[in-house]
């Protein structure tokens, strides 16, 4: 199961250009606050950063932000394709969870038609009662396949989602794409930085030596 930004997409940059934008201009007091976030949805940021006086402007950046996606360069992480292929040439399901919503996935779904051919099943903020660093997203991509947890990898970036992923009992993958791989290692079971040097046969040695 494959989170979308850093570890599908190699957006990540792009968002924090427009979250340095908008910290800017509402949280010009806390420099850097944009790295911060990361990771975080955007209940979670407004809950924390756009209260008070500021819930005012959640409707306006939202707006930004939609704008913003809809112009997103979305560039796979290298060797993704190759990667899906095989494992999908060795009878491994896949799915796309995603804190991500229905509009950015429209957007994504018109920069790349064959995006839904990749994956077995998508599945958006709408389809979960929590947001990560809960297991609850991760929990229903095993539901949706029918499988155990501990039948389950899970690929992430952020420190929500390792946790997130940690959390659902199942094996974990680091993308060094957002945070160090030093600060990813102690929520993961292995760290990478693409898909360049993994496939089928080496991901299933390593988590059954561990």
């Amino acid at each position: 199961m494959f989170d979308l930004d850093g570890v599908v997409f190699d957006t990540e940059p792009q968002y924090t250009v427009f979250w340095g934008s908008q910290c800017r201009l509402y949280h010009p007091e806390h420099p850097g606050l944009e790295h911060e976030i990361k990771g975080s949805t955007l209940d979670q940021i407004y809950d924390k950063w756009w209260n008070g006086s500021l819930v005012q402007e959640r409707e306006a950046v939202t707006q930004r932000l939609n704008d913003f996606e809809a112009r997103m360069d979305y560039t796979y992480i290298k060797g993704l394709e190759d990667f899906i292929a095989d494992l999908h040439r060795n009878g491994v399901k896949t799915a796309v969870v995603t804190s991500s919503n229905q509009p950015k996935m429209q957007s994504v779904f018109r920069a790349h038609p064959e995006f839904k051919s990749l994956f077995d099943a998508i599945l958006t903020s709408e389809d979960f009662a929590e947001s990560k660093p809960s297991p609850d997203c991760y929990l229903r991509g095993a539901a949706r396949f029918g499988v155990s947890p501990q039948e389950c990898v899970v690929l992430e970036d952020s420190f929500n989602g390792l946790k997130s992923g940690r959390a659902a009992g199942m094996f974990v993958i680091g993308l060094a794409t957002t945070n160090k791989k030093e600060d990813i290692e102690p929520l993961s079971d292995m760290q990478m930085v693409d898909y360049q040097d993994i496939n089928f046969q080496k991901l299933n040695k390593i988590w059954q030596d561990i």
